[in-house]
Parts: C-alpha cells; sequence; structure tokens
C-alpha cells in the first residue's frame, strides 16, 4: 500500500518530469524560430566568380543559426489553401549571363518604372533612379534583354521579416547575372529605426558588401533587417494586394520560410522611362 507521503513524493517527481517536458518543448520551439529567423538574415545572389547559397537575409546552410534543428513541416504546410494565381504564360527562361556591370546609360534625372507582370497580378515599382543608379541602371539591362521573364519568384518569409524574394532564374535561390553591383542608397530616411517598410523593393545579396546581383525581395510587411540591402524602389497599392494575396496564401514548409504556396512567376518584366 502507498502511503500519503509517497504519494506526494510520486505527484511531485511527475510534476518535475511535466515541466521538463514543457521546457524541452519551449526551447525545442525557440531553436526553430531562432533558426528560420536567422535563415532570412542573409540573401541570396551569385556573384562574378563564386556562386553563393543564400537566403532573404543569411545563407541557406544555416551556419549562423542558434541550433542546428530542422523545422519540421506543420500540419498547415500539408493544408495548402486554393493558388490564388493563374498558370503561367508560355515562354523559356533565359540563360544568359555577362562578366561585367554594364555601363551606366539611364538618365539619371529622370523618373523610370518597373512593371513585373505576373501570374498572380501586376506588380508596379517606382524606381529611385538618382539614389540608386547602378541599380536601376541594371534592372533596365536585364529587363531589357528578358532575364527576369518566365522566372519564378522562390521564396516567401513569413515569420521574423516579410518579404518575397524574386530574380534568380534558377528558381533556387543560387542564380545571377553573372555580375554583381554595388551596394546604394543604404541611408534612405525611410530605413530608419533599422526598418524595411512595407512596399519597399530591395535587393538581395550574400551578406557581404557589393553583392548584389538580380535577386530582389518586396516587402509587404514592416520588416526589421539591417541597412546592408540597396532600397530601390517603392511598390504602388494595386500592386501592394497583388502582394498581401501571394502573402495570404502562405508558403511551403509551414515553418516560415519557403517557396510560396502561390505560382508567383513573372510572366514579363519591363522597365518604363517617364
Amino acid at each position: 500500500m502507498v502511503t500519503q507521503e509517497q504519494r506526494k513524493r510520486q505527484l511531485a517527481r511527475e510534476k518535475f518530469l511535466r515541466q521538463q517536458q514543457r521546457r524541452t518543448s519551449a526551447r525545442r520551439k525557440a531553436r526553430a524560430r531562432n533558426s528560420v529567423i536567422a535563415s532570412v538574415l542573409g540573401v541570396i545572389v551569385i556573384g562574378s566568380v563564386a556562386l553563393y547559397t543564400t537566403g532573404v537575409m543569411k545563407n541557406d546552410d544555416k551556419s549562423n543559426a542558434s541550433a542546428d534543428v530542422t523545422p519540421t513541416p506543420s500540419a498547415s504546410a500539408t493544408k495548402k489553401a486554393p493558388d490564388p494565381c493563374a498558370k503561367p504564360a508560355a515562354g523559356k527562361i533565359k540563360t544568359e549571363t555577362w562578366k561585367k556591370e554594364p555601363a551606366v546609360t539611364i538618365d539619371k534625372s529622370a523618373k523610370y518604372t518597373m512593371k513585373l507582370a505576373t501570374t498572380c497580378g501586376d506588380i508596379d515599382i517606382a524606381l529611385k533612379t538618382s539614389a540608386a543608379p547602378h541599380t536601376v541602371n541594371s534592372f533596365n539591362f536585364l529587363a531589357g534583354k528578358g532575364f527576369f521573364d518566365h522566372t519564378k519568384c522562390h521564396r516567401l518569409t513569413t515569420s521574423g521579416i516579410y518579404v518575397l524574394q524574386c530574380g534568380d532564374p534558377t528558381g533556387a535561390g543560387s542564380g545571377g547575372p553573372g555580375y554583381t553591383i554595388p551596394d546604394e542608397n543604404l541611408k534612405d530616411t525611410s530605413l530608419k529605426g533599422g526598418n524595411y517598410p512595407a512596399g519597399t523593393v530591395a535587393m538581395a545579396n550574400t551578406g557581404q558588401k557589393h553583392t548584389g546581383g538580380s535577386q530582389f525581395f518586396l516587402v509587404y510587411k514592416d520588416s526589421q533587417l539591417p541597412a546592408s540591402y540597396t532600397p530601390f524602389g517603392t511598390i504602388s497599392a494595386s500592386g501592394m494586394k497583388v502582394l498581401n494575396k501571394i502573402a495570404a496564401a502562405g508558403e511551403s514548409t509551414g515553418a516560415g520560410d519557403g517557396a510560396p504556396n502561390a505560382t508567383v512567376v513573372i510572366n514579363k518584366a519591363t522597365v518604363t522611362k517617364s
């Protein structure tokens, strides 16, 4: 027969074990969350010589993550909402690359806009020509070559930061134009307080200076990031509606960082001088 004192000790042990289990579970969740946040604090591009593996904003190898944890897909990841986007237009992705940044030929005093005609709707972007001339000139060059046409926006982050990443012809986060461009406009007044506000379009990079290529990200909700990513455009109100529709469909892993559930393909990118 169990005495009252033995019963008290048994209940105390059971309570201790439950506490330990809760603490272990909380630590695992924290490590997974920090891993996701860390993984998006670097962005993927390819340099003119070396190939970099990236993410929006740390390397995909997660070497800087707080723990060696691979997030397990949640149940929500397997229950995808209906795809809100249309089928991609017929066409092939171009694979041409260039060894050097194109000469700056744009009119730095003029206004330029970029239109991303995507499967989810048009995203119009007012470009910051005078503040980021190398970046705008590169996009004008690449769009003119059809570099972005038929490419997927390959990454959506929904935890820690809130961005859609595009501009990689490989669709895997490792592609680029073969050249890099310098960082620009990092003292833009919109970045005060370590914040990239909703509606910002900025360059992805490897985490090192002057490593931007063709990959860029569109911010759909204010995101805390270091001022290391060239802000070169602002999304129109109608474009934000399209971007929010994409974000609402979620990403594929259920962990806050993966391919968008929506089929986001840039059918055609154009840059226009106005």
